[in-house]
């Protein structure tokens, strides 16, 4: 059995990661941590997330890192704050300790982007060059070495799925920007109650057009120039991404269905939907699926991509234990596949 702590288990995603492990069967928690010294002392997760009730004590401790450290394990979970992930990550790492980290700390190439995109000072620039990019399904060799992980944000997670394939085939005009216009459900912004997301102002709208800090992401591990923008959608969790694509000359359908089927042949947790099937958050709910469904109008050269996932598990949770299990030598959908509905967000 792998000895796991999980620290940042009160949010959404840590939450998610939390009822995974307790379904694994090579491995559980052996202690949950807040996300800060004081943060939850002496409450238990079900108090915080009542889908947790009826089950065994979860006790949610204060973050105390020489703890973490004392109890040996073999990888510690992140789901915190991105600031506190570079401290924490980064002091763990430092001591021998194999990180994962769901936060976005560590998944571009530069002190500065960090600085553009997050609006912080990356201290810890030297992970920058050791982290490697958590995308399981695409990434695995490289994750199976790794230390220290930085698992994918839950929108490039949809975006990069369906399109890193068809560029590494060459099937993607370069010269084009790729078109992203994602939905991702509420639970994406974070458990912290904000006006625009509360239940009598949340609404299908826009936000943070070309500007949004996962853009970078996306064109880095995308090796496109992206043009991204998302949108908030009245439903608690799920992300839905339409992705508009030019097409190298002579590319076509058939062309680009082979590579996706070819490239993710033996991943059951990505499917390409046959033609005039269309994915939806409804499918892919509680599951660690990516579903892809496609079109190709000839007479433009263009492509269309729809996927779907839910943000908290593919996006966030489920992602990171299909890390968990390449970095320690277990298959990688090993508590994953099949898949059992999560319960809602909400109590």
């Amino acid at each position: 059995m792998l000895n796991t702590v999980v620290i940042g288990a009160t949010g959404y995603a840590g939450a998610e990661l939390v009822s995974l492990l307790l379904r694994h069967p090579s491995t559980t928690p052996a202690a949950l941590m807040g996300s800060s010294r004081t943060a939850d002392e002496d409450r238990d997760l079900a108090d915080l997330h009542p889908r947790f009730r009826g089950g065994p004590p979860l006790p949610v401790r204060p973050l105390d890192l020489d703890a973490v450290l004392a109890l040996e394990p073999d990888a510690v979970l992140l789901a915190t704050p991105h600031e506190a992930s570079v401290e924490h990550g980064g002091w763990l790492h430092d001591r021998g300790v194999r990180v994962l980290d769901l936060s976005a700390a560590f998944r571009l190439d530069s002190a500065g982007a960090y600085r553009r995109h997050y609006g912080f000072e990356h201290t810890r620039p030297d992970l920058l060059e050791t982290a490697v990019y958590g995308l399981a399904d695409l990434n695995a060799p490289k994750i199976r070495d790794a230390s220290l992980v930085a698992v994918p944000g839950c929108y490039p997670t949809s975006m990069l799925l369906p399109v890193r394939p068809l560029v590494d085939a060459g099937l993607i005009d370069p010269a084009d920007p790729v078109i992203v216009d994602s939905t991702s459900g509420v639970s994406g912004a974070g458990r912290a109650a904000r006006p625009h997301t509360s239940f009598c102002e949340v609404s299908l709208q826009a936000y943070g057009a070309f500007d949004h800090r996962h853009q970078p992401e996306m064109a880095r591990h995308g090796g496109v120039d992206v043009l991204f923008t998302p949108h908030l959608g009245a439903f608690d969790r799920g992300i839905l991404s339409t992705i508009h694509l030019r097409l190298a000359a002579g590319t076509k359908e058939t062309d680009v269905r082979t590579t996706l089927s070819t490239a993710y042949a033996d991943r059951p947790g990505v499917n390409l939907l046959p033609a005039g099937t269309w994915p939806s958050v409804a499918a892919v709910r509680g599951t660690n699926r990516c579903d892809l469904g496609l079109v190709v109008d000839a007479s433009h050269g263009r492509l269309m991509i729809s996927s779907a996932i839910d943000n908290l598990v593919k996006g966030a949770a489920g992602q990171a234990v299909q890390c968990l299990n390449l970095a320690c030598g277990l298959p990688v959908d090993l508590g994953l596949i099949p898949d059992t509905p999560a319960l809602a967000v909400a109590p």
